[in-house]
């Protein structure tokens, strides 16, 4: 294993040391993480083969479930008891088949032994969806049977790993109190959450990579994690749960499997402010990481080719 050190300065209100490790490899097995030295998990799986960013990537469903299953494994053994894991999922439709992603993963994560504590609805404004109009072809079509809704939301599962003994300390609460203004005039206590997504337009640092809006690991962080406590993602896509972490004076492990995504994790918490002057990421390259970026933006170049040449009734 090849690792390299990186030291980036942030120019911040808070002057908090926070240190950060990205390893590159398969989080089915985090061996860099000691047992229940993890305070919080925030991620987004793979959305299984979906057709807009992950084509053809499990040979079966099958497949994707036996993986989540051993994440969730290694998840429930690094996080502190009674610590929350949150996973950003949502139902994916393949080939006209939906795929009940959402209530899968909770059945397998209490199979582990994970609590259902709650689920919050990410709710996406109109006008913000990516994918084509599926309601659109109703107004092609104007009969019974051709109706599929447009989807303007994704879940936010939050599973707890047994009971949690709430600190005494009242320094130690302090220190990560909760700002209550910001906390009512946002409505995080409801479980539908209005937050703006991410499109991967050309330009942005995310491009070509299903990254979820920095807002919302940002308050699973405030709302789940004291200062200085060790923020998880095993699935870092892009960075913006370490990106958070970093500007939130917590601490945090990140797994990726696709090298090809490196440049852009570094470019993403290079460019955070808000903690302080002195934290360290360390980075470390497995032998089980693979290069999937640039082959899965092929599959969905050529599919979007195919696409353009099947008529709408029949892309449902």
């Amino acid at each position: 294993m090849r690792t390299e050190s990186i030291t980036i300065d942030l120019v911040g209100r808070a002057m908090v040391r926070t240190w950060h490790k990205i390893i590159f490899g398969d989080s089915r097995k985090m061996e860099e993480i000691p047992d229940g030295s993890v305070h919080l998990a925030v991620t987004s799986p793979p959305y299984f083969n979906s057709p807009f960013d992950y084509p053809d990537l499990y040979s079966e469903y099958s497949v994707f479930l036996d993986m989540i299953r051993t994440v969730t494994k290694e998840i429930r053994r690094v996080l502190a008891p009674g610590r929350v894991a949150c996973f950003v999922t949502q139902d994916v439709r393949v080939n006209g088949r939906l795929y009940p992603i959402s209530s899968d993963i909770a059945r397998i994560m209490m199979e582990e032994g994970f609590t259902y504590r709650d689920r919050i609805i990410w709710r996406k404004p109109e006008g913000y969806v990516r994918i084509s109009r599926r309601s659109g072809v109703v107004i092609r079509h104007p009969y019974p049977m051709y109706f599929y809704p447009d989807n303007l939301f994704e879940e936010i599962l939050i599973m707890q790993n047994g009971q949690y003994e709430y600190p005494k300390s009242k320094r130690t609460r302090k220190s990560s109190k909760i700002d209550l203004r910001e906390f009512n005039e946002g409505k995080w206590y409801l479980t539908v959450w209005d937050i703006t997504n991410v499109l991967p337009r050309n330009g942005r640092v995310e491009e070509g990579v299903a990254a979820f809006p920095e807002e919302i690991p940002r308050r699973l962080v405030k709302l789940f994690t004291y200062a200085n406590e060790t923020v998880l993602d095993p699935f870092l896509g892009s960075g913006t749960t370490m990106k958070m972490a970093m500007e939130l004076g917590r601490n945090s492990y990140g797994y990726e499997i696709d090298m090809d995504l490196k440049p852009l994790i570094l470019e993403k918490i290079g460019q955070s402010t808000g903690t302080g002057a002195d934290n360290r990421v360390d980075v470390a390259e497995r032998k089980d990481a693979v290069r999937l970026k640039s082959e899965l933006q092929k599959k969905i170049h050529i599919k979007g080719q195919l696409k353009k040449r099947t008529p709408a009734s029949k892309r449902i």
